[in-house]
């Protein structure tokens, strides 16, 4: 499935739409403005060098964790990944598209499909397979076009997987690598659900409900517990 963003898809009249606080990017909120002011440097002076700052500040500065995701309204708001300091795809994009806009830069999210091929046991028995829904993106105007970025998984995952993390240079699209460091297959998107300005926050639950029961602690709005870390030694010492 071809994600490339291009130079086409998007205009400055449409990028202004995306710049507005809402309840989930809420970048108006005094912790997203914090979280921005201590990470981007003030020799960053530009967009790009912003955007690019800013990714790296959510890449690595927040972990990232499957389990025991609060997918909670509050939970899922920027302000509140930016305290917590953790969290898994959706709310790590949340907090970069809620950053981006701070700095008056417009960014949307993107919602996709995909298979993971890299999964652990444990977490495949969770998700029903490797076919995980409601994956989470950003998409960045700089530059005249919009450009896709993925500041998901942090370098120390990565390492622990085996995984070469994912770069951004703010002038071409950073989507996840089809392989990892040993060549085995790793990411495959599946599905492209949208790009929104804000978090279309029922549809995703209710999909993540039916497509990944297992994930949920019951009616709770929380994933079930444990640690990638766990299960990435877990894996190694089986290996």
């Amino acid at each position: 499935m071809n994600l490339q963003s291009g130079a086409g898809s998007g205009s400055a009249a449409v990028a202004t739409e995306a710049l507005a606080a809402t309840e989930f990017i809420d970048h108006d909120s005094p912790e997203v403005r914090a979280f921005v002011r201590d990470r981007v440097p003030a020799s960053a002076t530009t967009p790009t060098e912003q955007a690019v700052a800013l990714y790296y500040a959510v890449r690595d500065g927040i972990r990232y964790e499957v389990y025991g995701a609060d997918l909670s309204r509050e939970g899922l708001r920027a302000s509140r990944v930016a305290t917590t300091g953790s969290g898994m795809c959706l709310h790590k994009s949340v907090l970069y598209t809620a950053g981006l806009r701070s700095l008056g830069i417009p960014a949307r999210l993107v919602l996709t499909d995909v298979r993971n091929h890299l999964a652990s046991d444990r977490l495949k028995r969770l998700l029903g397979g490797d076919v995980f829904h409601q994956h989470g993106l950003a998409a960045v105007y700089l530059q005249d076009r919009w450009v896709r970025a993925t500041p998901v998984f942090n370098r120390t995952l990565c390492r622990l997987y085996r995984m070469a993390p994912l770069d951004f240079d703010g002038t071409a699209d950073s989507l996840h690598h089809p392989f990892d460091e040993q060549g085995r297959q790793q990411m495959e998107f599946l599905r492209f659900h949208g790009e929104f300005d804000d978090l279309p926050y029922e549809r995703v639950i209710a999909d993540l409900r039916a497509a990944h029961p297992g994930l949920f602690e019951g009616e709770s709005p929380r994933f079930v517990g444990g640690s990638l870390a766990r299960d990435a030694h877990d894996t190694a010492v089986r290996a």
